[in-house]
């Protein structure tokens, strides 16, 4: 239930009402937009809501179970708020939406009519369509350890114990020349073996991504030379001369965590359950599977 302001409830008790709808987005990088389908700016709590800004919402659906409750918000790429880069470099996942009913000719009648956060965000040439998903959303998240061979903790977090700034785990480079879309040939890494930052992470400090992470999927040596490949295309093209920290990786193996890091004492995984084939075995002559303890 909603608690109105006397002053709110009297407006809409009214034969003739002026409201409007103002969006509040917080993204994960501290930049907070507003947004309104009224035809002026409105400003209240410290944000100014802009008219005509290429944001549109669609209906808004809710029911009274623990479904995910949602709506779409559709908006304009030639919006010069809402590009077509910032979405495809992740800057508005998860952002965070506050739904307001407001009344525009007095912005302090309103009321806070829903919080969630920004989901699925769909596409196309000239526009996206962003899925708005309620607070619901977060009970159908996976909470607690995962029972699975591989290592569940994350490198370098308090569970995994390793410190990726230490000079073992860590490098710091150039770009010198480009390799396809998403591979670079690298200054500063040559004292590192071939794979010691497969599965890492490059961090830009300079350059178009600079303060961006990209995640890497291959790490080569070959004659003094180092080649790096990321795992997507940067969304902002990389150049010559672009500055980086990269840092070592894991596949979260046993094997990896006990002969790279040393820290088998930390690994987080069940490397003895049995796999999918000792489900799917069946009894043999001179076979193992004799009904015994596996």
């Amino acid at each position: 239930m909603k608690s109105l302001s006397p002053a709110l409830q009297a407006h809409l008790i009214e034969a003739t009402t002026t409201l409007s709808w103002c969006w509040t987005i917080s993204r994960a990088d501290g930049v907070v937009f507003g947004f309104t389908d009224h035809d002026r700016v409105l400003t209240f709590g410290g944000v100014d809501y802009e008219p005509e800004s290429g944001f549109v919402a669609s209906e808004i659906r809710a029911g009274s179970d623990l479904s995910v409750d949602a709506q779409d918000a559709e908006g304009v790429l030639t919006s010069t708020r809402i590009t077509e880069t910032d979405i495809a470099d992740g800057r508005w996942d998860a952002a965070q939406v506050d739904l307001w009913r407001v009344n525009w000719a007095d912005t302090s009648q309103r009321v806070l009519l829903r919080h969630g956060a920004v989901g699925q965000i769909r596409r196309g040439r000239m526009a996206f369509v962003a899925e708005v998903r309620s607070l619901a959303h977060l009970l159908g998240q996976t909470v607690g350890r995962a029972y699975q061979a591989s290592c569940d903790a994350a490198l370098g977090d308090a569970r995994c114990g390793i410190d990726l700034e230490a000079p073992a785990y860590r490098g710091g480079g150039a770009v010198t020349a480009l390799v396809r879309d998403r591979g670079f040939v690298a200054s500063g890494l040559a004292a590192f073996a071939t794979g010691w930052f497969a599965a890492g992470t490059v961090e830009w400090t300079s350059g178009a991504n600079a303060g961006r992470r990209a995640e890497v999927m291959l790490h080569d040596l070959a004659a003094g030379v180092v080649t790096i490949t990321l795992l997507e295309v940067p969304v902002r093209a990389l150049t010559v001369v672009d500055s980086f920290v990269i840092r070592a990786g894991c596949d979260k193996r046993l094997e990896t965590c006990r002969d790279r890091f040393a820290n088998a004492v930390n690994f987080r995984g069940f490397p003895d359950i049995p796999g999918q084939d000792a489900v799917l075995r069946y009894a043999a002559a001179g076979d193992a599977n004799q009904g015994t303890v596996l």
